[in-house]
């Protein structure tokens, strides 16, 4: 998985390498992580063109809350209505990383919290992931995450637990079900809004 992109370098030769390396079998398969989609969409047409596999999965960061800001240089999101049709059109898995938003779901009162999810929106889709899994029998953080897993494209979360406790209580999202107006009703700020 690469790590950054540097848009000014050309695609292919980056591509070209990287396939090098799965046809003698070192790798399997490869993807990139804080790619934009238009540089992703540059790689697929390369890969189209010249016979290779090219990237199977992309990794930038998606959540059910709007970040006010990346939470480091150059980190890409998906949250807005452009990135979220992009993975819906092309159904390129995604690895979404911070997919509790660095744990304001859970109550988390860390400094990058505060920084970078802390609006009015978010406040209420916290909320609202309160009510919900009050209803459904979960928490928050349960919620945020089964919102990710409903996404129409494939999604993969990566979760960052520091306990057995909250690793199982990410895996219990896996069996949660989310209608269309739990939906909705998450994100009834918008998809793009802070």
């Amino acid at each position: 998985m690469l790590h950054r992109d540097d848009p000014s370098k050309p695609v292919g030769p980056i591509l070209e390498a990287l396939e090098e390396h799965r046809r003698a079998g070192r790798i399997c398969s490869y993807g990139a992580s804080n790619w934009s989609t238009e540089r992703l969409d540059e790689a697929a047409r390369y890969a189209a063109e010249h016979g290779l596999q090219g990237f199977t999965t992309s990794s930038v960061h998606l959540t059910l809350a709007a970040w006010t800001e990346p939470p480091w240089p150059e980190s890409l999101g998906a949250r807005d209505a452009a990135s979220l049709a992009w993975y819906e059109r092309t159904q390129l898995p995604l690895l979404a990383w911070s997919p509790a938003a660095a744990g304001l779901f859970a109550g988390a009162p860390e400094a990058d919290v505060a920084r970078v999810f802390d609006t009015p929106a978010n406040r209420e889709r916290r909320r609202r992931a309160a009510e919900l899994g009050g209803r459904l029998g979960a928490t928050p953080t349960q919620v945020a995450l089964a919102w990710l897993l409903h996404r129409p494209f494939p999604v993969l979360p990566i979760v960052g637990p520091r306990t057995v406790a909250e690793l199982e209580e990410s895996a219990e999202a896996l069996e949660l079900e989310l209608s269309d107006d739990d939906l909705a009703f998450l994100d009834s700020s918008g998809a793009s809004g802070s």
